[in-house]
């Protein structure tokens, strides 16, 4: 028995889904999830790391020298009175628990800026409050100036990236499809950055190695939905019975499939990253990068199929040849639709009649002669029924005497 579920008419392209035709909503949509996350970027800001504002780093055991455990609260309250004792106008920006058991936990507290004499006083007083081992408690500095330096060196590398992706596609395909890609490129981006102001994780050169990550996957999917657009599409003003954004519509659930398998198989381990590495073991330092990830790729995967095919169908349909194809199905199919035919007795007179003035051939329901077959002979249906010949009426028989 023939399969007719929707997951099988997913993977045979028959789903039939109607994802171009709705891409006013999909835009709606767009826009609205990018007004949210500049709202929040502009509003809430980023949680900068210690690499990108500076300051000064203490890495504090979670456990005392006899055996106690020590919680977060109180090793931020005690690194604040160090802090202020060695400079009033200091404070702590962020604490963290980093490992999930055994002797391996510590505490990551980030303070502001401090001179070395200030950090060791700082941590003398650490030991002392805490009655943690001496040995294990130490200080990081780190300029501002360095994660400067990354942040620069990271727009440079996103501007050159967009540059040669725009002329690779260009050269690939056509301008209107590397307008689309980068339009559903930068959507993915803003949308992350929006889901991590949000969220309020630290922004580390883990992030920034994140974002630039989901560039290359986010364009990868987009390419693959494009390559069969452009397939369906090859030649489409010569007589096709679809409008270009139905030819793209098909395109799109003939590859929809395998962008969710392909997103599915990259957001395993990205999600194992996040929710086990970061939540279950406690492993801080890979939050930062498994969030970007996990966010950039999944909405990358949505975003090719929601965002970029819709876009593309709507910068081709301001292509005058498209435009004058698309304006051509529609008339057809409204044609047939109606049902615009004339009337039996309205119709238009054959080429028969035409060449007979106008009145059809005595012979005009019969059955059109092969060429080359002979002449049928005409019967005459007034036929003697007394014997005489047909034809000519009845001609006196004379008797033999």
């Amino acid at each position: 028995m023939a399969r007719t579920g929707l997951a099988s008419r997913l993977y045979t392209g028959e789903a039939n889904i109607n994802i171009v035709g709705r891409r006013k909503t999909w835009f709606a949509v767009a826009a609205v999830l990018v007004v949210i996350a500049i709202a929040s970027i502009a509003i809430k800001g980023f949680h900068l790391g210690i690499e990108f504002a500076g300051g000064t780093s203490f890495s504090i055991p979670a456990h005392t020298t006899d055996g106690r455990t020590l919680t977060q609260s109180e090793v931020s309250d005690a690194v604040t009175k160090a802090i202020t004792a060695v400079d009033p106008g200091a404070e702590v920006d962020a604490a963290q628990k980093v490992g999930r058991g055994g002797a391996s936990e510590t505490f990551t507290v980030r303070a502001s800026a401090l001179s070395a004499s200030q950090a060791e006083t700082a941590k003398a007083s650490l030991v002392s409050d805490l009655g943690v081992p001496a040995d294990q408690v130490s200080d990081d500095q780190v300029s501002a100036a360095w994660g400067g330096q990354v942040t620069r060196q990271a727009i440079i590398g996103l501007i050159i990236f967009l540059v040669l992706v725009m002329a690779y596609l260009v050269i690939r395909f056509e301008w209107r499809m590397a307008a689309a890609a980068v339009s559903s490129l930068l959507l993915d981006l803003i949308f992350t950055a929006g889901v991590y102001s949000l969220v309020g994780f630290e922004v580390t050169p883990s992030t920034v190695i994140g974002f630039l990550t989901i560039l290359g996957y986010a364009l990868y999917d987009v390419v693959v939905v494009f390559d069969k657009v452009q397939e369906n599409t090859r030649g489409i003003t010569a007589g096709s019975t679809r409008t270009y954004a139905e030819a793209t519509n098909l395109a799109v659930n003939q590859t929809i499939m395998r962008s969710i398998n392909t997103g599915l198989v990259a957001l395993l381990p990205v999600g194992g990253l996040l929710f086990i590495g970061a939540g279950f073991l406690g492993a801080g330092t890979l939050k930062d990068l498994g969030l970007v990830l996990f966010v950039g790729m999944g909405f990358g995967v949505i975003s090719s199929i929601m965002f970029a095919a819709p876009t593309l169908s709507w910068f081709k349909d301001h292509d005058p040849k498209i435009k004058a194809h698309n304006a051509r199905v529609l008339a057809r199919r409204s044609q047939a639709k109606s049902g615009d035919v004339a009337p039996r007795g309205q119709r238009p007179a054959t080429a028969g009649a035409a060449a007979t003035g106008g009145e059809t051939p005595a012979m005009a329901g019969s059955t059109t002669p092969r060429p080359g077959a002979r002449p049928t002979a005409k019967r005459n249906t007034n036929t003697n029924r007394s014997g005489g010949r047909p034809g000519g009426g009845n001609r006196p028989s004379g008797k033999r005497h």
